[in-house]
């Protein structure tokens, strides 16, 4: 169940967001979600769209260093606690969570989280078997 992450590695100047935004909005691509971490000089962007596939093509056809990288999205509780009991489990099966971003879903008791971890295969067993909820890249849209 895992769904694919655009990484792109942008300049950090005036109008290169706004350029990479445009350039999706332009071509039907829906940004579902997105974190960025930045340097002085560059920054990383990571998102979920609504079409990886084309904006994937799209984004390297028009000069941009784009990757694809796999991560697991969770539907967990929007309450305090919801995420720490997540990453809980994840600590306890020894799994080392890289990096994670967080979005409200339609479902005002949910929240979405975009994980990357260590082993992807072992997170998933480890989540499913504490029944959370695993999003497929397929029905990513319906939560939106």
């Amino acid at each position: 169940m895992k769904v694919k992450q655009i990484t792109v590695y942008l300049e950090n100047k005036i109008g290169s967001l706004a350029a990479l935004t445009r350039l999706l909005g332009e071509n039907n691509i829906n940004i579902r979600a997105l974190s960025i971490a930045e340097t002085s000089d560059s920054g990383t962007l990571r998102m979920i769209v609504n079409d990886t596939g084309k904006a994937f093509k799209l984004l390297q056809e028009s000069g941009f260093k784009a990757g694809l990288t796999d991560v697991i999205a969770v539907e967990i509780s929007d309450a305090p606690g919801g995420l720490a009991g997540m990453l809980g489990l994840l600590e306890q099966a020894g799994i080392n969570v890289e990096y994670t971003y967080a979005f409200i879903t339609r479902n005002k008791n949910n929240a979405m989280v975009i994980i990357r971890v260590n082993d992807l295969d072992y997170a998933e067993k480890i989540l499913k078997d504490n029944r959370m909820t695993l999003i497929e890249e397929e029905t990513i849209d319906f939560y939106w």
